[in-house]
């Protein structure tokens, strides 16, 4: 039994479906081995994208998602999508291929120092040296990445733990019988002998015991209570839920389940869109800074206060908080909250319900609520009136909304573009939204699609794509058509990094290094056998929606290029 099927085996073990790849020599016998065991083998063009689908994997179902990338190149090309995993509390597993073992800072291919590059960006590294440690490091491996704050685990194969120990010892030589040697060579022969008998050695003798599941925090009945109490004792309160709520998706119906009960004014953030649906009265889209700065209980679920809450500065200052969070130092950061509980906040809600909160529903705070929605749905709609040259993107938007099938999933990828969906675009369903995130990273789109498309077959896949940001992953096209996957790229194409752009210019007087050509982008899509068109009109638009989700029905990617105009819509949007 060779290094690659002692992962495989233990990854079947382990529940896991997908193994995301870019083949490479030195990890072929992984996904080779894993194919054999059932696990589907996806083959991307890019190792950041099989990353990010491993990182929607983990995000939309109940394990963790994996990839298996190729030594030197293949690590630094996925550290991008490793950290945005870490930052996104993902939990996944990405087993690297590394030189052998002999080999080691000996000038060999694509040997360089993995363990130093990632140490930063896991939460941990497992680098294995003999071969009996491979099925306990995934073991490990799996389990680090789930338990406590999910992120991302590391595991380093060594290349000649992966192959058949008769193909290792033919490399190495171990067999030559030559009795023509001086001592220096038949020392060395015996050396190298040693060691690849080291390598071996006590391969399945033993049973591998199951590691301890290490419990997460837990709320106390005495938090609790005085989360209802403070609930109960509010006439103003907002609930902001953040990714962190997320990290469990088995939960994300008891959640929306728990919040329609409770029934608190909720602004959703992250991967909590759609968690209450399409048109749910609790949810609130528009004016939640004016919310934050007028309410007077503001409770924080998986989100910390960083720069999405100006680091504090929207929060009303005579406001009490509560902040829940698995995460430990997301309690405090920029805030001084009443109530600090450190669990899931999924769990806190589901439990909550359990104690006795008030039933007057704060009807009246809701209603002001709903005044200052409508006020600005009525500023939405004079911009999405604007003409301007090409389509206007507010307006795109509010068309794809009342197009959108019910079981559909965005990805939003791209900075002015994308951002302006989040504001038209209402996932329809928990775990429906995918976007780049607290990192900001721009690439995320395709290898979200791949994860979104496999884990749900029968729901369609839109990727926003900014023209910026579809630059880096629209070649994954050869990957939706190979698999026939219902995904729909629509790119919003003005020519521009539109959202550094506008400020540089105003600021700096210079539209350097922002300035992208119109391109053909359905021709790419074309190129890999997929469809697409180009569309200049809202209407034409409206019709390639149409186009798109027959053609996702035969099985067909599609991409549309949307020629769109600049607004005014997101003025002054950077974060810093």
């Amino acid at each position: 039994m060779n290094g690659g099927e002692i992962i495989a085996q233990e990854l079947k073990r382990k529940g896991v479906q997908f193994l995301f790849t870019l083949c490479g020599g030195h990890v072929a016998p992984v996904y080779v081995e894993a194919e054999k065991a059932g696990i589907t083998v996806i083959d991307t063009r890019n190792e950041a994208t099989a990353v990010f689908a491993a990182d929607a994997v983990s995000r939309l179902t109940n394990t963790i998602g994996v990839a298996a990338v190729t030594a030197g190149p293949g690590i630094t090309n996925s550290i991008t999508a490793l950290k945005n995993a870490q930052l996104a509390q993902s939990p996944i597993l990405v087993i690297a291929g590394a030189t052998a073992t002999l080999l080691r800072n000996r000038g060999a291919l694509q040997d360089i120092d993995q363990e130093a590059i990632v140490r930063s960006l896991v939460k941990k590294v497992i680098r294995v040296s003999r071969l009996k440690q491979l099925a306990p490091a995934v073991q490990k491996a799996l389990a680090i990445a789930g338990e406590g704050v999910p992120g991302p685990v590391f595991i380093e194969c060594p290349v000649d733990l992966l192959y058949d120990e008769a193909v290792v010892r033919e490399w190495y030589q171990t067999n030559n019988k030559n009795k023509n040697k001086n001592f220096k060579e038949k020392f060395i022969q015996w050396y190298i002998g040693r060691h690849t008998n080291q390598l071996f050695k006590g391969t399945g003798t033993n049973p591998i015991p199951e590691l301890k599941k290490t419990q997460n925090p837990v709320v106390s009945a005495h938090q609790l209570q005085q989360l209802a109490g403070m609930i109960n004792q509010s006439e103003r309160p907002v609930l902001v839920i953040g990714s962190g709520a997320m990290s469990d998706p088995g939960l994300a119906t008891e959640l929306a389940s728990a919040i329609n009960q409770i029934a608190l004014p909720t602004y959703l953030s992250g991967m909590a869109r759609g968690l209450l649906g399409h048109n749910n009265p609790l949810h609130f889209h528009h004016k939640r800074k004016e919310a934050l700065k007028k309410a007077d209980l503001i409770i924080l679920a998986g989100l910390p206060c960083d720069f999405r809450l100006n680091y504090g500065k929207e929060l009303s200052r005579s406001a009490k908080k509560i902040t829940i969070s698995l995460d430990k130092t997301a309690l405090r950061k920029n805030i001084t909250p009443q109530l600090a509980i450190q669990g899931h906040p999924a769990g806190c809600f589901i439990a909550l319900q359990k104690e006795t909160i008030s039933r007057n529903n704060w009807n009246d705070w809701k209603k002001e609520l709903k005044e200052r929605e409508m006020i600005r749905e009525k500023e939405v709609g004079e911009i999405a009136d604007v003409k301007v040259k090409g389509i206007n993107p507010v307006l795109l938007f509010q068309k794809m909304e009342h197009l959108l099938p019910e079981n559909s999933i965005i990805i939003s990828d791209g900075g002015d573009f994308a951002a302006t969906s989040s504001y038209t675009l209402h996932p329809r369903k928990p775990l429906s939204w995918l976007d780049s995130g607290v990192f900001g990273t721009l690439g995320v789109g395709a290898g979200f699609a791949l994860g979104a498309a496999l884990c749900n077959t029968g729901d369609y896949v839109f990727i926003v794509y900014g023209d910026g940001s579809a630059g880096y992953s629209l070649v994954e096209f050869d990957t939706f058509t190979k698999l026939g996957l219902k995904v729909c790229a629509i790119v919003g194409n003005n020519g521009s990094w539109e959202q550094v752009a506008r400020d540089q210019v105003n600021l700096l007087g210079a539209d350097t290094a922002t300035a992208i050509p119109r391109s053909d982008y359905q021709l790419i899509a074309k190129a890999f056998g997929a469809n697409g068109e180009r569309t200049e009109t809202i209407n034409d638009f409206e019709q390639a929606l149409k186009n798109a989700i027959e053609s996702m029905d035969k099985g067909v990617p599609y991409l549309i290029n949307a020629i769109i105009g600049s607004t005014a819509f997101r003025e002054g949007s950077i974060s810093m």
